[in-house]
């Protein structure tokens, strides 16, 4: 019985962590060391989110973790490659892709999202193709990627997009932009990329890998956020884009 309370306890922590990974709260400041990141990338989807309305295809679902963001959608149907960077342990994927062609009709879906996933992409272009297909015109893409952030998944990383290169890649595949949000200030970026150097120096022991995160990477995480206050705000370096777009209608 003890036994069994103590792995009961210990999935309840790992679900716990995993939610915070996504949707991290004030919690997260202490035990996570990518919260900067990560706040600033849930705050732009939660904010987007109640615009995606309708049928949703999540494409690279992976975990679905911003699924609970979309009150607004009457369904919600996961896709994604079934060999890819990382495992599907936590996966919630409804329809397998094979990276050519989805297997679903012309103009199945109001709105397609994407998080995370497009910097693994190595044929963009031919991917938005077929995302453009299945979506109904007039239909909403939301869609976010790391700009400063190292290599992940290895060796499925294949891209890091500005703001105007992603613009100009979605205006090219059939859309029209109509909100670009960068996740965090120069400053912030910066600093999260410094968080990230100590965490790759730091110790692997899983005992004194929590004192770096509490006495270290806590502390460094507040004076960001406190510099960040009160200096002037530049966004020419940014952890994370999010972009909201909409398919332009066809021709008859």
């Amino acid at each position: 019985m003890v036994q069994k309370e103590k792995i009961g306890v210990l999935d309840t922590l790992r679900t716990r962590l995993r939610r915070e990974t996504f949707r991290p709260t004030l919690f997260s400041v202490i035990i996570g060391s990518s919260f900067i990141s990560r706040r600033g990338l849930f705050c732009a989807i939660k904010r987007l989110a109640p615009s995606i309305t309708g049928n949703v295809l999540d494409f690279g679902c992976g975990s679905k973790p911003y699924e609970a963001l979309f009150i607004n959608a009457d369904s919600y149907i996961g896709t994604d490659l079934e060999i890819t960077g990382h495992d599907h342990i936590d996966s919630k994927v409804d329809v397998f892709y094979d990276g050519g062609v989805l297997s679903f009709p012309d103009g199945a879906f109001d709105a397609v999202v994407s998080f995370e996933v497009f910097e693994h992409v190595f044929n963009l272009p031919d991917i938005l193709k077929e995302i453009n297909r299945v979506t109904k015109d007039s239909g909403l893409l939301l869609i976010s990627m790391p700009f400063a952030w190292g290599e992940h998944e290895t060796p499925y990383d294949y891209a890091r997009y500005t703001s105007f290169g992603i613009s100009h890649i979605l205006k090219r595949g059939g859309y029209e932009v109509l909100e670009v949000k960068k996740t965090t200030t120069f400053l912030l970026a910066v600093c999260q990329m410094f968080i990230n150097y100590l965490v790759q120096l730091g110790p692997r022991s899983w005992i004194l890998r929590p004192l770096l995160q509490l006495f270290v990477i806590f502390p460094v995480t507040l004076i960001a956020y406190a510099i960040n206050a009160v200096v002037p705000k530049r966004y020419e370096y940014f952890s994370n884009i999010v972009v909201l777009a909409r398919k332009c209608a066809t021709s008859e």
